[in-house]
């Protein structure tokens, strides 16, 4: 008799628990990354990327952009410097937007 028996009903259930195990463990990583980046946003929404002060929507030419009370920096979301600059004959601004998402 060999010391090492293997029983098929022992390997399906062992194999069966393992994935589970891997499963519940895949549930809880994607939880908790929902979870770290929702308190990321509470904590960042409506702040300055430059000096942390509250930003506060204004309208400007139509487009609502929020400006900061603090160092009045002001952030445009996607779409609104192309709708603020109108058509850009030179390539400029396309060129600019580019080098703004290009690390992304």
């Amino acid at each position: 008799m060999s010391d090492k028996t293997t029983d098929p009903e022992a390997e399906y259930f062992a194999r069966l628990d393992q994935e589970k195990k891997k499963a519940l463990a895949e549930q809880i990583t994607a939880e908790n990354a929902a979870a770290d980046k929702d308190a990321r946003q509470k904590l960042h929404y409506l702040k300055c990327g430059k000096c942390g002060g509250q930003l506060a929507p204004q309208t400007f030419r139509g487009v609502t952009i929020d400006v900061c009370g603090d160092c009045n920096s002001v952030l445009l979301d996607p779409g609104e410097l192309e709708t603020l600059a109108g058509h850009d004959e030179s390539g400029a601004l396309a060129s600019l937007a580019k080098f703004f998402t290009r690390g992304k």
